[in-house]
């Protein structure tokens, strides 16, 4: 496993130096889970606060990047009776030293609930609950970038942004090997496995599965789930959404998915590129519109769009995944990072535009060159402010 720790020192590049070990997972029996989960709990309900860690969202470097999407840190509080919205939520709190949040002589750091969802795990009228986090004295921490998509997604309010995102990853063992692969060595060539069927193509199906049903319970508008090029690469796709609910979305789905990981005792990436060579990285490709896009005539609005985009690539390249150069490289249906470019159909550009979006005169883009390991807060927030907002 790779544990990740920021002890004052970074590694070259800027990035979180760690160490790496070897972690075995205790396998308990379904029938001993079960003999708790059915208990009666008298009325109660369990809420699971959530809020992204530190490294989710760390700003040391002057802009927001993800060090890790992983770090998506949790926990239990118990309420009387089931809330009518999240507005019935109390405010928690939580030590924010433990999660570098805040110093150790003021660790004290705030949860602000703003979402709310089914919980997948515990069922009946349990709850997860999204957080924003605040100091006591009610500013927001530099590590909450959902505060200021907010405010981004408000100013837009009255064009309806929409966005569809397609999260890929890449499903390991717990030593770190592709799930499937060979211990010493690589399996065929990339080809078969891009929407592939068979047990010797396909691996980590069940988890897939798994993890889109339990993002439709919880609420989440999951609208398609797809095996990727690499072998024991998936996506699954969150849209539409509409403004902030994008990010708190795919964060969501990001936290069901690294709590089924523990169930399966796979270990999930979002690494862009998780292995090297003439494999396929991973990407979140995010597709957006807004309602003038959408309405005939709505084409000539997303060429001003890529205009725009191109003034700021490097703007958005920056906030776009740590260690992205080594995915937008121009091969493995790519760009280059150096060089925006956009086109119709064409999945070798920084920018796609469906085809279906030039016959019918209107539609939506997709920008490709998100990583897998983005902050959803920021990407959509940038693209909003640099389509919609710029004037």
């Amino acid at each position: 496993i790779w544990l990740g720790a920021r002890a004052g020192a970074r590694a070259a590049g800027g990035r979180v130096a760690g160490v790496r070990m070897m972690i075995q997972r205790p396998q308990l029996e379904q029938n001993m889970k079960d003999k708790y989960e059915k208990l009666d709990i008298g009325g109660k309900v369990i809420a699971e606060y959530i809020w992204l860690g530190g490294l989710a969202a760390e700003t040391e470097c002057g802009y927001p990047e993800c060090l890790d999407p992983t770090d998506i840190r949790s926990k239990t509080k118990i309420l009387d009776k089931a809330p009518s919205s999240v507005d019935d939520l109390p405010v928690w709190n939580f030590d924010g030293s433990s999660t570098m949040q805040a110093p150790g002589n003021d660790s004290e750091v705030f949860l602000k609930p703003v979402a709310m969802y089914k919980d997948p795990f515990r069922g009946g009228d349990n709850i997860l609950v999204l957080c924003e986090c605040y100091t006591p004295q009610g500013q927001a921490i530099p590590s909450n970038t959902r505060a200021n998509a907010a405010k981004v997604m408000e100013k837009a309010a009255h064009l309806k942004p929409w966005f569809g995102i397609e999260q890929e990853y890449t499903l390991l063992d717990m030593d770190g090997y592709p799930l499937g692969w060979p211990k010493s060595g690589y399996p065929g060539p990339q080809g078969p496995y891009y929407c592939g069927n068979g047990s010797d193509r396909v691996f980590g199906r069940e988890l897939c599965d798994a993890h889109l049903k339990a993002c439709l319970y919880a609420g989440l508008n999951v609208s398609g789930t797809n095996a990727e090029v690499m072998m024991s690469q998936w996506e699954y796709q969150v849209g539409p959404c509409v403004g902030i609910e994008s990010g708190d979305q795919m964060w969501m789905s990001r936290y069901i998915m690294q709590r089924l990981s523990e169930d399966y005792g796979f270990r999930v990436s979002f690494d862009v590129k998780p292995i090297p060579g003439d494999w396929n990285g991973a990407g979140c490709h995010t597709n957006f519109s807004t309602e003038p896009m959408r309405q005939d005539g709505g084409y000539e609005i997303i060429k001003k769009c890529m205009e725009r985009l191109e003034a700021k690539h490097e703007e958005h390249v920056r906030v776009y995944g740590v260690g992205n150069e080594k995915r937008l490289t121009g091969a493995c249906e790519t760009a280059p990072i150096t060089e925006f470019s956009w086109g119709v159909a064409n999945r070798g550009c920084s920018v796609r535009v469906p085809r279906s979006t030039e016959a019918d005169g209107k539609g939506y883009f997709e920008d490709r060159r998100p990583g897998s390991n983005i902050d959803p807060y920021v990407v959509t927030s940038i693209l909003v402010e640099t389509c919609c907002l710029g004037d």
